[in-house]
């Protein structure tokens, strides 16, 4: 290894620097979430129609997911401490804006530059993590205590959302991201260190930038307006043409130019490939339990905000203990296909807990162990796949690698948001027709009624988690971190990486 990684090995900071990084992924991922629990205030508030209301979470969906890789490049180009420093103060000044909104244009902008900024923090902090840790043993467990943090990080925000929308109102769902951003900013200021030699001084590849915002931005779009509209409404399925088509001349652009936006390497090797490929998988389901137990607790069981965001708090041990004492543990013994794989299918076990809910389950019996189930099973698959996610690349390309994971995360939440929540009306509406003559409690009908279509999708989510395992433990091709194996690359050519290292 090159002089470059023993000293970064050798920085007592490093354990420092993880907590300033871990902070900031924090209040990324949990501000996807934090703002659905005080959605309706917010609305009441404003004054928002009830047509534009999804724009207050869409706005920060399609910024965050369409400028992610352009994020990435920025940071290889720019440099990561600097560029992850930026995305944080804009980050903690799109908030206090979204705090302190007093209309509907002024809340759905800061929502936006929310998206934006965090676009350029989330892949600096994953590759900042990459090249500060390349002791595989330190890596297993700095990756363990950051794939928690990166997993649990959505039911946090609703168990944050609902205390802070309960006991104080919804505007502190925006003001809490200040304190989080100005410590992370702070810390990574004078923490963290920058190893040398990790800038990539090639130009900046504006139509790859243009192309691939566009049609990220249109594939989110599209399944979004999927959710409201259906999937055979002409919008929708214009938004899936065009973007099939950008997103492919995408590609056509980056097999030509010198110095791309994103390598197509990057996602051509088998092991990165199907990592991504995996884990955005595996949100679609993830993101299915948020959204039906969310309702499943509030509509058809009653629960309070605030209740609902403690009922989750199984799930956020579960990826907490299947992270840092299941797949941090096993990284160094295990192949990486042997922990994702396992975990994803565990994660299929508890949504299938989930898919015997019925109007009156008891929380205890069925909900607690279900969530604790899949937050287990994702965390200990979450922990590799972060790892992993810059596998073998060039220090230079290891932001717009770590954009990538991040990208295949949004992608597969606004798909599985998307997907899951037609599947369940679409099955909802067919029971409701299905039982309307023998109907004798109309409200306990509608109660049925809701439960059988989010059992239905929660069965799909399932297959999902099913198929992930199988991908991962199909193409997710390398030895454990540390050992002498080798994943073999493109053409059968071996990495020049023995763990999953981007320093060389």
């Amino acid at each position: 290894m090159s002089h470059t990684a023993d000293h970064v090995t050798s920085d007592p900071r490093r354990w420092k620097a993880l907590v300033f990084l871990s902070l900031a992924q924090l209040m990324v991922v949990l501000d996807a979430t934090i703002v659905n629990i005080a959605l309706p205030s917010a609305q009441q508030a404003l004054g928002i129609s009830e047509a534009n209301k999804q724009w207050v979470i869409t706005a920060y969906a399609l910024a965050f997911g369409g400028l992610l890789l352009f994020g990435g490049r920025v940071s290889d180009l720019w440099g990561r401490k600097r560029t992850f420093v930026l995305g944080l103060s804009g980050f903690a000044l799109a908030s206090a804006l979204g705090g302190a909104a007093t209309g509907e244009a002024l809340l759905l902008g800061a929502r936006a530059a929310q998206g934006v900024f965090g676009a350029l923090l989330a892949p600096a902090a994953l590759s900042l993590l990459a090249v500060l840790f390349t002791d595989a043993n330190e890596r297993a467990k700095a990756f363990g205590i950051y794939g928690a943090i990166a997993g649990g990080g959505g039911a946090v925000g609703l168990l944050l959302g609902g205390v802070l929308t309960e006991y104080l109102n919804w505007r502190w769902t925006f003001f809490v991201n200040i304190p989080f951003a100005i410590i992370a900013a702070l810390g990574a200021h004078f923490v963290i260190r920058e190893p040398r030699g990790g800038r990539n001084h090639s130009p900046l590849d504006l139509p790859g930038v243009v192309l691939s915002t566009l049609g990220l931005v249109a594939l989110v779009y599209g399944f979004t307006r999927a959710e409201t509209n259906g999937w055979s409404d002409g919008s929708t399925i214009g938004l899936f043409i065009g973007s099939g088509v950008l997103l492919l001349a995408f590609v056509l652009v980056e097999s030509k130019v010198k110095a791309p936006l994103l390598p197509l390497r990057v996602i051509a090797h088998r092991t990165r490939g199907g990592i991504y490929l995996s884990l955005g998988l595996a949100i679609i389901g993830m993101f299915g339990v948020f959204l039906f137990m969310t309702y499943y607790l509030q509509v058809v069981q009653g629960y309070s905000a605030i209740r609902t965001g403690f009922a989750f708090l199984p799930m956020v041990l579960g990826f907490v203990v299947g992270s840092t004492q299941i797949g941090a543990r096993l990284a160094t013994r295990l192949p990486a296909r042997m922990i994702m794989a396992p975990g994803f299918a565990v994660t299929g076990v508890g949504l299938l807990l989930l898919t015997q809910l019925d109007v009156d389950s008891s929380y205890w019996a069925l909900s607690g162990p279900g969530l604790a189930l899949a937050g287990i099973g994702m965390g200990a698959a979450f922990m590799p796949a972060l790892s992993l996610a810059t596998y073998g690349v060039e220090v230079q390309d290891a932001g717009v690698a770590s954009a990538m994971v991040n990208t295949s995360q949004q992608v597969g939440g606004a798909i599985g948001t998307a997907l899951l929540n037609t599947v369940a009306a679409s099955a909802t509406t067919a029971y409701l027709a299905g039982h309307s003559a023998v109907a004798g409690n109309g409200k306990l009908l509608h109660a049925q009624g809701l439960v059988h279509g989010y059992a239905r999708a929660t069965w799909w989510a399932v297959g999902v988690e099913v198929l992930a395992a199988l991908i991962a433990v199909t193409f997710v091709n390398v030895g454990r971190p540390g050992s002498t194996t080798v994943a073999s690359g493109p053409g059968g050519v071996e990495d020049d990486a023995v763990v999953p290292a981007v320093v060389h």
